[in-house]
């Protein structure tokens, strides 16, 4: 291999590494965002405000290559509206309503564990195989994700007792885990156009539920803070988050850009104390190392 090949080489992992970390602080911030969001905006109005603006913003963009694939894309749109619906709209309908009952932290080491629901949802859907030391690692996520829905507390684990945020938040895991497991069926088109068809799948998904959220006398008008957390979600999680993505997956490929996912536990807690103050707790380091300990072993033999 030719010097220059090397350098071309490292130049592209250089730049995948900084798009695919950047996309992790995106998702991060999603969790300390939704706390600051309690109280300013309600959470159905949120997820439909989010997925408008997403749409808008995606439109600009992706029109071009919707209008392009839509042959295909049409074939499809029961299975893609069902995924933006569940993996979309109810994940973070179920998301923004959890960050009323906990804290960014455990939202954001309760996230990580997505890749777990992930195998076990493969496994469930298609029977993929799953090794001993996978199961062992899904194993240890799941003590972590207990560690913190228990608040560490072993009386609160007998009594079956958990946070009720917490136990929200892993429904929507679970539902976001559904989500990707039907990325095995996606059609042949472009990520671009994909996403925009889940994003319109969202934003119309999201109307009943704003609509019952109002109905229910519960809805709460962005107060000016409420309109900034509503703007950066768009800006960030939703929309900025996604292009750097598949761009990061286009240099290195699905698999390799996945294992980025475990940051997420990581970045979320450093800027829920950095930014929100909250206390990070010995039971949280605990189930820190569970979580990305059990990933680790799922992922290893994964790659292998």
């Amino acid at each position: 291999m030719s010097t220059e090949t090397r350098h071309s080489e490292h130049h592209t992992h250089v730049r995948a590494y900084i798009l695919l970390v950047s996309t992790m602080l995106c998702w991060s911030a999603n969790a300390v965002l939704s706390r600051v969001a309690v109280g300013e905006i309600s959470p159905m109005l949120l997820v439909n405000l989010r997925w408008l603006g997403s749409v808008l913003l995606i439109g600009v963009f992706a029109r071009h290559y919707v209008f392009r694939e839509w042959a295909e894309l049409r074939k499809h749109l029961p299975l893609l509206g069902a995924m933006g619906a569940l993996g979309y709209a109810a994940f973070n309908a179920l998301f923004y309503t959890a960050a009323h009952y906990t804290t960014a932290v455990n939202i954001g080491i309760i996230q990580g564990a997505m890749p777990v629901f992930v195998l076990i949802g493969a496994f469930a859907a298609y029977r993929t195989p799953v090794k001993k030391p996978q199961i062992l690692g899904v194993a240890l996520t799941i003590s972590g994700v207990v560690v913190v829905a228990s608040g560490g507390s072993l009386e609160r684990l007998l009594a079956f007792s958990i946070n009720k945020g917490d136990g929200i938040l892993v429904i929507a895991c679970m539902l976001y885990a559904g989500y990707a497991v039907g990325l095995h069926k996606r059609p042949a088109v472009s990520s671009l156009a994909l996403f925009t068809v889940f994003a319109c799948a969202a934003f119309l998904a999201s109307i009943p539920l704003a609509a019952a959220e109002f109905a229910l006398g519960k809805t709460q008008w962005p107060t000016p803070t409420g309109w900034m957390v509503t703007g950066l979600i768009t800006v960030f999680p939703s929309f900025l988050a996604q292009i750097l993505f598949m761009n990061g997956v286009a240099l290195i490929g699905p698999g390799r850009a996945s294992i980025f996912g475990n940051l997420v536990p990581v970045f979320a807690p450093i800027l829920a104390i950095l930014i929100l103050d909250e206390p990070f707790e010995s039971y949280h380091a605990v189930a820190l190392a569970l979580v990305l300990g059990g990933i680790w072993l799922a992922e290893r033999v994964k790659q292998k």
